[in-house]
Parts: C-alpha cells; structure tokens; sequence
C-alpha cells in the first residue's frame, strides 16, 4: 500500500538546503525550506501574486488558497514532498515544490524515483532569475533524496516556464498532452547544465559587483557634524572626486534644522530621503551597524560599503557579529564590501566614485584592483597618484565577509574598461572556485595575484574561512596552471601590471637589449637568462649617445624578426661640453614614444638610473588608450594603467591594449604606455611574467582533451560497485585504508596494474612466494620506518637464486629486527628504469591534485614535485612530467636511454579520471613507478577512501557564509 502524505515518515529540517543566492539583477535571496510556521507568510505571498500567474500554476482561475491548500503546500517530509522558498526581508518571492510519484503519476515513496515539479514566482520579481535559482536547487534537493527524474505540466502559453526549463541545460523529453504540455527532465547533471548554471552565476554575480561600483546615490551613514571622523572623510572624497550620482549625508544625532552639509543633503535617517539611495557607506559604531543595516534594508539599498571595525579581527564574538551582519544584510538583497573595509573606488567618467578613505582618487585607468588589506590598498593608491598612473575600479573589502575576489574576477572578466585584474589575497575562501574563475578571466585578460599569509598556517583575523593544508609551492602551480601570475610582492605585482597593461603580449622569449650602459645591460642581460629568457647580445650606444641614437637604436630592433620584446637602459649621457646630462628626461621619453609607435608591436621596457625628468615625463603621459574589444555584458565603467610603487609610464602614440581574436591570440597592436623601472631585474621579472603568460594564452587557445581511449579500458560501473563494497553500509566517516590486494583491484579497474607482492613472514614462506612469482625477486620491508628506503637496507634487489633469497633474509632480520616488524614481502624484479612517484590528493579547500616526482632525495629532500589539477587533460600530464627540475633525467641525461614517457602521461590521465569520476578515493600515492625505455611498472599502491565528500563546485549556486 502506497502511504499517504499523512503517513509517510517526517524527517527533520534540512538546514544544509538554505543557501543565499545572486539574482540575476545582481540582488540577494535566501532560499529556504518551506515548513508549518510559513502559514501567514504563504497566504500573503499568493495575495501579491496575479491571477494570470495563478491561473498558469493551477490551470484554472484560483483566486486565494483554501486552509487544506495552506496546510498542504506547509507541510513537508523533506523527502516524497518538499517545497523550498525565495524570500527578501523574511517574505516569500517564489516557491516550488516537488511530490514523488509512481509510473502512474500518483503519491509514492522510495524506491520510485520520478517527481512532479511546480513554481510560482511573483509578478514583481519575475525575470530576475528566481524561478532558474529554484530549479537548480530543488533538483539537487531531488537527486540528494532519490529522484531521477522532474514531470511539469505547463499551459502552452505560459511561455516564461516552459523557458526556464529549456534553457536550465538538463536533457528533457517534451510531449503535448490533454491541451498542456508534458516535460520531463533527467536531473543528472550534464556538460551543458553545468555550463549554464555558472554562465548564470557569472552574470549575477558581475553584475552584483557592477551595482556596488556605479550606483545612482550614494548615502553616507554615520557622517559627522565637525571636520574629521571617517564618516565625513568619505562625503568629502566623493565630493572632490566629482561624483555624478546625488550624496546625502545621514546621521540620527543630526539637528531637525539642519539641512544641508558640505552642500549635500543632511537627514536623520534613509527614511527622510525622498528617492531611491543605490549604495549606503556605514562608518557607524559596530554596534551601531544593525540599525543602520535594517535602515537600508527597510528602504531598497542594493548594497553596502561597511568601513566599521570590531568584527572577526576582534576574535570569536567579533566573528558571530559579522557572520550576522550578512545575514542580515542578505535577508534585504544586499551585497556587502566589508566590515572593516577601506572602501571603493570607480574611476569612469560618467561615475567618478570615490567612497573611501583615499584622500586622492587616482587618474583612469585600465587596471582593476582588489585588495584585502587597507593598508596595502593605501599604499598602491598612494603609488598610483605618484606616478599619475590609473586605475579603472578599485575594492579595499577589509574582512571579506561577503564581496570576495572571486566576485572581482566575475566582474573584471566583462568590465571592458578593464584590461589587467590585480589581486591581493590573503586568504581564498573557495579555492576551486578561484582557479576556475581565474582560468576564464585569464583566457582574455592577465590576473596578476599576490598571496599574503603563504607561509603561516593559518588565515589572518577577520578572514574565517577553510585552511588549505597543501603547501605553498603547491598553490603556485595551480595558479599558473590557470593561467594566473603569481608573483610574491606588491611591487611585482605592480610592475608586472604595468606591463601588461600598456604593452602587447611578446611572442617569445627574445629580447633585444640596447642602452648607453655596456655595464647596465650586461646586468639586464644577466637578469634575462635567470629568469629563462633568450637575450641577444646587449648593444651598447656608449654615453656619448643622444635621444636620436635611442630612437633609431630602438626602431631597429623592433624591426628586428629576430626579438620578440626590446629592453632599453639608460644612464646620463655626455653632452657636447663632455659633462653628465642628468635632465632632458622629456627628449628621451619623446623619442622612445616615436619609435614604439612608428614600429611593430612588441613589448618595450625602459631601466633607467639618475635621469632628470624621465621618470616624470613617463607618467605625465595621458591614458586615454582605447579600450581592448572583448565581448561583454556590462555597462562600461572607467579606463588607464597602474604604477605603485616605483615604475613609471608614458604613452605612445596608439592604442594600449590588443584585440581579441576568435582563437584567442592577439593581432599586431601599437604599443601603449612604456612602462620605466629602477633597477633591471625588476623589468626583466616582469617581462619573464608576460612571457609565460603569453605562452600560456596561446596553449589556452587549443586546450587539451582527455583521450578517448579511457573511455574505453575503464570500468567505472565495476569501480563505483566495488568503492561502495569496501567502504560497506555504515563506512566511518574517517575512512579507511586498502589492503594492497584491495587497492591492485580497485586501481585495476582502470587500467592501472600493480605488480603483487606476496607476504614473507619467515625464510621458507619467502622462498615459496620467489618460486611462485619466479626469479629474479626483491625483498622489501613494509613497515612504515623503512618502506622504500633502500638506502637504510630496507630493500634487496635483483635476489637470484633460492640461496640469494636466503642469505639477503637473515641479513634482513640480522640488521633490522624481527619479521614481525619488518613485515617483509617477495616481488618479482621490474625492468631497470627511473623511480618516480606518483599521487592524487584531496585537499578540503583546493580539490583534487595530481602529483609527480621522482622519487626519493629528489621529491623528498628538495621539494622537486609537480602539480596539477584534477581533471588532468593531455597536456596537463605532458607539462607535469616536464615542469619537476630534474626531468632532464626522463630524456637522456648524460647519454642514459630516455624513458617511456608516453607510458607514464597515460598512466597521470588514469589516476586523474579515478579520482576525478570517485570522490570517495581521497587519496592514492604509486610509490615507485620504474619508468623504464620501454612501459613502466607500479611496485607499489595506497589507497585510501571515505565517504564521498560534498563536491560545491558541482552544486547549484550559493554564496559561501565564512
């Protein structure tokens, strides 16, 4: 008998399917249960919804809800009926809700696997992307209980519905029945699904970013009544940055006669404001924050600039006070930027936003800047003004307790005013996240990132978020495997950006390097080759040269097919009467501009020491590049370069950036700003940067592909059965180890052999295990202190003989203990070859890596290890066996055979798709691999396995809560 709603079983509340979600306009949601305490709340949201809407949710005229509906659609088991939520302010905006049915369409439970699927959404907030968000939740909802398979009926005129569930990217069956249409999707998620629920989360969340950083007005809370106090800073740097939009200052200890301040609007609270206020800067008390928080919320804010300390930086209450103040500010659709920020900054002239505590907005740009640090924020703002270079937006987000870098690079990713993303991080709250943002930005734009705290463990105060536990070198890698240049300092940072956002990206590693400096460039051709250029042999003008000299000297080599980017250094030069000429810095920089702009588009770099006025007439240039064409879906915002700390720039004739083309390379482009630096290594650092970035850019072009054949030598049905056996009905949560039969048969699976080992726990068992597997054999221990370490006698190798077998046991037990400990064990011989390890990894913030080294002294002693993300393409495999510093050794090194290298990339795609299709597999190290000219051989195998982790990456969207 097939229970009835009444009967079925109650489960309890689900709080791990409340999520806060980025609508489609950029505002915030909550998505929730729906449960029995929602009876008002339901019947209130249906008054507000329109009969239309209505009659398209229950094909007939329904003009309000009986108490029998109110008690059904509150009423849930979570499991067979589950009804979920949208809601603003606590008030519901849409539902949906599922019942499970059988083949016949009526109630069910388990073991049925079909559910009927329905939504309302209110008119106000129809196309907002409401009804998307509620169908990418309530089908992981589905898939968590059991359910395969959505059945809607839709009226066929109710065109939006019919959409959200065509374009949601599931694959659908679709069949006109009874004057309605019939859908039915598969849940399981797909290619194409995937793509469009973060094409949808992209958007949304850009365009959340984009409302923060261009608002209509702006509201100043907490704005004092005398100069000073950080209130008053911020109304008076909107001010003077020439703000477009309208200010109004706020205060509740305001006097009821005072009307205006500083020229601008004074009121005693938002509710006294007449118009719409977009963005709302709090600079009250934190204890102060949530009246302030519920002003804004009560009267349509769209966000929040926080610059209020006393939250996670105090501690654990400070921390569960800021938790609190996004939710909120979240329950409103608010975003925040904060607590504890430094504030804003839009440089777009139809904007002109300064809302923060820079006293001097700096000059347009093409640089985007994200700092987590005020004061590093203060520095490259101080920087930038120095040098009159720019910025096109800039976000100081303190905490980050809400808008977080990876907002930024949804945001640069489509700002077109945007060229280069610079990012100081000092924590990454969804690392998976990040490298797969920074790998789509990077595709049409640089992302420069510098990592603070790299080296201590822990995340700074205020930054409550996971720990990644994999070593910084580690977190390199897979930066750069995302296309991202890592750089360790904040002037790296900076000179790289200069370069890369006022000059094309080099062809190659050729470096033309000319000055009046044999000692100068020298020094730079030096720098080159540390930092694995290709320099061409320096030319040296002599001192007596003129700004002509350099002109012609720098228009040959850009000429030149033979350098893809030219170094020019310059020291005083010799005038007519034989003394040092330390100005005339404006004639240089004007002839380095002509001939960058009259040759072809290759990257020029000026070192220069001492020379009056270049370093001026370098940055006094305008920045009025045009912009690079990319496609986008934003309104433009602002527009230039950065300098910060001690580089400069001036402008050529032409345009700063490059177009891109359809295959992802860039046509020839006029240079833009040359950027200037004060010591050769730091331009040649950053041009080495543009090098690898560009390489890595034309590789992205034409990325690599997961090779078909395993596809067809897997069983990942035998897999997936056998993970679920070993780990049995009730697996610890800790996990648990394989037994090397257990983990030869389960890496068997996909096409990964493990040589067997037979146990030898006295002489006589081990000369039957050597008669078995057949001479030559090795004898190894496998206790933990001694496995692989045939430097410490743990390992005999190449035993011959029954005689061999003997002696090497008693030697065995002679110099290292008793059997019992050494748990020695028999292998049949491998052909000679290189050691190398090999390891797949979980790490809870990072995700799935791959790993590989040689083993031994190499991987162990001097950190020589590769890594690269999990799912591994062909190229991923080829680069990581290349990349480890002594591969060298895999290719001949010193007359020696090179191995099969092919072998060992086939045997990295294995292990990655093992892990990658069963997450469950946690950890597996191949320990050795002997890599030999002809095949390899695994000797030995760990795996380990838990319960299968929650993978956010595949779920539907949901802001992180810190």
């Amino acid at each position: 008998m097939e229970p009835s709603p009444e009967q079925s079983p109650h489960h309890a509340y689900p709080d791990h399917w409340e999520a806060d979600v980025v609508l489609r306009d950029g505002g915030t949601a909550r998505i929730r249960p729906i449960t029995t305490d929602d009876a008002e709340r339901l019947v209130s949201f249906y008054e507000q919804v329109s009969d239309e809407s209505k009659y398209y949710r229950f094909f007939a005229p329904y003009p309000r809800l009986s108490d029998r509906d109110v008690h059904r659609f509150t009423h849930h088991d979570y499991v067979d009926r589950v009804g979920l939520a949208v809601t603003i302010g606590g008030e519901f905006i849409g539902t949906v809700r599922y019942d499970r049915i059988n083949d016949q369409g009526r109630p069910a439970s388990a073991p049925a696997d079909e559910a009927e699927v329905a939504f309302l959404v209110q008119d106000a907030h129809q196309g907002r992307g409401v009804a998307s968000a509620l169908l990418e939740h309530i089908a992981a909802v589905a898939r968590e209980r059991g359910i395969r398979r959505f059945a809607a009926e839709v009226l066929p005129a109710n065109n939006k519905m019919i959409k959200v569930f065509r374009d949601a990217g599931y694959t659908q069956r679709r069949s006109f029945e009874d004057g309605s249409v019939h859908l039915t999707l598969d849940l399981e998620p797909t290619e194409k699904s995937l793509a469009v629920q973060r094409g949808r989360e992209q958007r949304a969340e850009a365009r959340s970013v984009q409302r923060l950083l261009a608002p209509g007005s702006v509201a100043v809370i907490g704005t004092g009544r005398t100069p000073g106090g950080v209130g008053r800073t911020v109304l008076r740097n909107l001010l003077a940055a020439g703000f477009t939009g309208r200010t109004y200052a706020v205060n509740r200890a305001f006097d009821g006669g005072l009307a205006t301040l500083d020229g601008v609007p004074a009121h005693r609270s938002l509710g006294e404001i007449d118009e719409q206020v977009d963005l709302a800067v709090i600079a009250v008390p934190a204890h102060r924050v949530p009246e302030a928080v519920a002003d804004c919320g009560e009267h349509g804010v769209q966000g929040l600039v926080v610059l209020s300390a006393g939250y996670a930086e105090r501690g654990s209450a400070g921390r569960e006070l800021q938790r609190e103040l996004v939710r909120q500010a979240r329950s409103y659709g608010m975003r925040i930027i904060g607590p504890n920020a430094f504030g804003i900054i839009n440089t777009a002239e139809s904007v002109r936003l300064n809302a923060s505590l820079a006293p001097e907005s700096p000059a347009r740009g093409r640089i985007g800047l994200f700092t987590q640090s005020g004061a590093i924020g203060i520095a490259l703002l101080s920087g930038l003004h120095r040098r009159g270079a720019g910025l096109s937006s800039f976000i100081s987000a303190g905490n980050r307790a809400d808008v977080s870098g990876n907002d930024f690079l949804q945001y640069s990713f489509e700002d077109q005013d945007t060229d280069v993303a610079l990012l100081y991080l000092e924590s990454l709250g969804n690392p998976r996240k990040f490298t797969r943002l920074a790998r789509r930005t990077a595709a049409v734009k640089p992302v420069v990132v510098v990592k603070g705290a790299r080296h201590s463990g822990t995340n700074p105060p205020g930054h409550a978020v996971p720990v990644s536990r994999i070593p910084d070198a580690t977190v390199s890698a897979l930066m750069r495997q995302a296309g991202v240049i890592r750089v360790d300092t904040v002037t790296e940072m900076v000179d790289a950006g200069l370069l890369l956002a006022g000059q094309p990206l080099p062809a190659g590693p050729r470096v033309a390097i000319l000055g009046n400096s044999e000692s100068l460039g020298l020094l730079t051709y030096d720098a080159c080759l540390a930092e694995g250029l290709r320099p061409r042999p320096p030319i040296d003008l002599t001192t007596a040269a003129s700004p002509q000299d350099f002109k012609d000297a720098l228009a040959e080599a850009l000429a030149d097919g033979t350098c893809d980017a030219v170094i020019v250094t310059a020291i005083p030069w010799v005038g007519e009467n034989g003394e040092a000429e330390t100005g005339d810095g404006e004639v240089l920089a004007a002839a380095l501009r002509g001939a960058a702009a009259g040759g072809p588009a290759k990257p020029v770099a000026v070192v220069h020491v001492e020379i009056g006025g270049l370093a001026e007439a370098l940055a006094a240039a305008s920045s009025t590049a045009a912009p690079r064409t990319r496609p986008t879906t934003l309104a433009a915002q602002p527009s230039g370069p950065p300098a910060a700390t001690e580089p400069a720039t001036v402008e050529a004739a032409g345009t700063a950036g490059t177009e891109e083309t359809e295959e992802g390379t860039q046509p020839p482009a006029r240079p833009g700003r040359i950027p200037a630096y004060p010591a050769a290594e730091r331009a040649v650092r950053a041009l080495a940067e543009a090098v690898k970035y560009a390489q890595w850019r034309r590789q992205a072009a034409t990325p690599g592909k997961v090779p078909e054949f395993l596809d067809e030598t897997t069983d990942e049905p035998g897999a997936a059965a056998l993970i679920d056996t070993l780990l049995g009905t009730a697996p610890d949560p800790r996990g648990r180890p394989l037994t090397h039969d257990e983990a030869r048969e389960l890496l068997g699976r996909y096409g990964i052999p493990v040589r067997p080992t037979l146990p030898a726990p006295d002489p006589e068992t081990a000369v039957a295990a050597a008669a078995r597997l057949g001479y030559p054999v090795a004898l190894k221990t496998t206790a933990p202190h001694l496995r692989h370490r045939a430097d410490l006698g743990g390992v005999r190798l190449d035993l011959a003989d029954e005689d061999a077998l003997r002696r090497a046991y008693g030697e065995f037990t002679e110099l290292l203990g008793k059997p019992a400990e050494l748990l020695p064990v028999v292998q049949s011989m491998a052909p000679r070859g290189v050691d190398t390890v090999v390891r797949a990894s979980i790490d809870a913030a990072a995700g799935a890596i791959l790993s590989f080294g040689l083993a031994g002294a190499p991987s162990e002693l001097l950190g020589d290890t590769a890594h690269r993300l999990v799912p591994a393409t062909d190229r991923d495999a080829a680069e990581l066996i290349r990349s480890i510093k002594a591969a060298p050794v895999l290719f001949g090194w010193r007359g020696s055979a090179p191995v099969d290298t092919p072998a060992l990339e086939e045997l990295l795609l294995r292990l990655s798709r093992l892990v990658d299709d069963h997450p469950e597999v946690v950890s597996v190290a191949l320990e050795p691999v002997v890599v030999a000219p002809q095949g390899l051989t695994v000797l030995g195998a760990s795996v380990r396995l838990t319960p299968p982790p929650p993978r956010g990456d595949l779920g539907p969207r949901r802001l992180p809560n810190y």
